[in-house]
């Protein structure tokens, strides 16, 4: 039985209890066994939702939402008496049912067809994110001050018994201002998400009261058609991190391309799998190319740039770069193909001179010259931070002329060039060059040219561990603390590499012999 308090104002006292003794905490149970008891009557918890101090609203609202009272739900959007509604946080932890999202929507959805706002209400953003503010739901059982952190000043005040006074001055009504809701989007073909597709109805109902923002976009397999009319719906200008991860023909960027140019705020960039049309009129392709480059013009805040896979980039990287106007902190140019001129455009590209990470994994530079590679490096000498040269078939000629430049690189922390023909001698001039870096931890470089026994790429496993041991020696020789990984080239019969670190992890052709 209740003791002769009111329910909402014993489930007021025990979460009192729970937030606000000086260093004693109650036990866990208390904060649950009051939201149940005051949540087995919702109408009863909607009416105490009026007096109800604002700290206690997370802990109500999560039990509300575990219990998927689906009432109460929509009455406490309605009420939220903070600026953000960390509701993706609490989906991730407890995956709701259709309906308990689409209660927590209507309330929202409710309360924007009104012309006037409660006086209570603060929401300005419902935060659908399942990795942003994880601690909201948690805090809230903690101490006093881990509370406040997540609240308004306003709201965060020491509680205090609210009365209503006899002819007191009503609050003013506030006027309707857009909520924004914010949400990661992974766009790909199938059957379209219910709750996506709830909450996509209701901001095309609720269009210019109701801004759906996106910072991380995700685009895999869709009909071009039906992303089109997802993007309507975006405020393109929140995008901050974009990844088209598809196949798709040239012509299809193209079409994608205007809605890049309306991504203003964009800051990382990830295009891969873009094909040439087999069969197109070059003008055709060479418009398509326009189209996009001419978007780039629009990016003032891109910092990292990667581009896999793209069969349009050779000799027309300087189309894509002339076009970047702010210093990248990051590019990646993986399995492309490019040409000596491109790779000269790059060197001498103002956008690379505060380059932290340069990646060109897959780009075959085995017939072009090292010194437009050597000119980049050093370039960007001051601030590289991570290096990744794999599988380029750079020969021992083209890499010992890159060994002063990576000398300079002060604050290069990794390194890898795994799957280059290299030689034992190039190796040991490498560890040579490098001494004196000492922020490096971390390379990842190919099993040298003597520990193969024929040109099919089979390992001999003794000579292999011999050499390991003498890189490991003038490693201890040069004072090195770092960590360095041996790697082979991939196994000609699984594509498998083999390992040391320190111990060699062998592939499994290697395990069954």
């Amino acid at each position: 039985m209740w003791p002769e308090l009111p329910q909402q104002v014993y489930f007021q006292e025990a979460l009192r209890s729970r937030f606000f003794r000086m260093g004693i905490r109650a036990p866990p149970q208390l904060l649950e066994l009051a939201g149940q008891s005051l949540l087995r009557d919702e109408a009863l918890a909607i009416a105490a939702l009026e007096e109800l101090p604002a700290e206690l609203f997370p802990p109500l609202f999560f039990a509300a939402f575990a219990g998927m009272r689906s009432q109460a739900l929509k009455a406490m959007v309605q009420a939220w008496p903070f600026p953000c509604l960390p509701l993706g946080a609490l989906m991730k932890a407890h995956k709701p049912q259709l309906e308990t999202f689409q209660a927590a929507i209507d309330g929202l959805d409710v309360l924007l067809a009104q012309e006037v706002r409660p006086r209570r209400w603060k929401l300005q953003v419902l935060d659908l994110r399942r990795n942003a503010h994880q601690d909201f739901w948690t805090v809230w059982s903690g101490t006093r001050a881990g509370v406040c952190s997540l609240l308004e000043p306003e709201a965060a005040q020491p509680m205090r018994k609210r009365r209503r006074v006899e002819g007191a001055r009503a609050w003013p009504k506030q006027t309707c201002a857009p909520v924004e809701v914010l949400i990661d989007l992974y766009l790909k073909e199938g059957t379209p998400d219910p709750s996506l597709s709830y909450l996509l109805k209701k901001v095309k109902q609720r269009r210019g009261s109701l801004r759906l923002c996106c910072q991380k976009l995700r685009i895999f397999t869709m009909p071009m058609q039906n992303m089109r009319k997802i993007l309507k719906l975006v405020q393109l200008d929140s995008v901050q991190d974009l990844e088209v991860n598809c196949t798709w023909k040239l012509a299809t960027l193209g079409r994608f391309a205007p809605h890049l140019g309306q991504m203003v705020n964009l800051r990382r960039l990830f295009l891969s799998h873009i094909h040439m049309m087999p069969h197109a009129a070059p003008g055709k392709e060479e418009h398509c190319i326009s189209q996009l480059t001419a978007q780039f013009l629009s990016l003032q805040h891109l910092q990292e740039l990667y581009l896999d896979s793209i069969s349009f980039l050779e000799g027309r990287l300087d189309q894509v770069l002339r076009c970047l106007k702010n210093p990248l902190e990051t590019l990646s140019i993986t399995n492309c193909l490019i040409s000596e001129s491109d790779l000269m455009h790059l060197s001498q590209c103002p956008s690379v001179s505060q380059l932290k990470d340069l990646g060109l994994s897959g780009v075959n530079l085995t017939s072009i010259s090292s010194e437009p590679l050597r000119v980049l490096i050093e370039k960007a000498s001051a601030t590289l931070q991570d290096l990744d040269l794999d599988e380029c078939g750079i020969m021992d000629s083209q890499f010992s002329a890159l060994l002063p430049a990576l000398s300079h690189c002060s604050q290069l922390t990794t390194f890898s060039f795994c799957g280059n023909p290299i030689s034992m001698a190039v190796l040991e001039s490498l560890l040579r060059h490098t001494a004196g870096l000492s922020n490096l931890s971390h390379v990842l470089y190919p099993a040298p040219l003597e520990s193969y026994e024929d040109v099919r790429g089979t390992l001999h496993l003794g000579r292999l561990a011999h050499l390991h041991a003498r890189l490991k020696q003038m490693l201890r020789e040069l004072g090195q603390p770092s960590v360095f990984w041996f790697s082979a080239n991939p196994c000609p019969h699984c594509g498998d590499r083999t390992f040391y670190n320190p111990e060699p992890i062998l592939c499994p052709c290697y395990m069954a012999a």
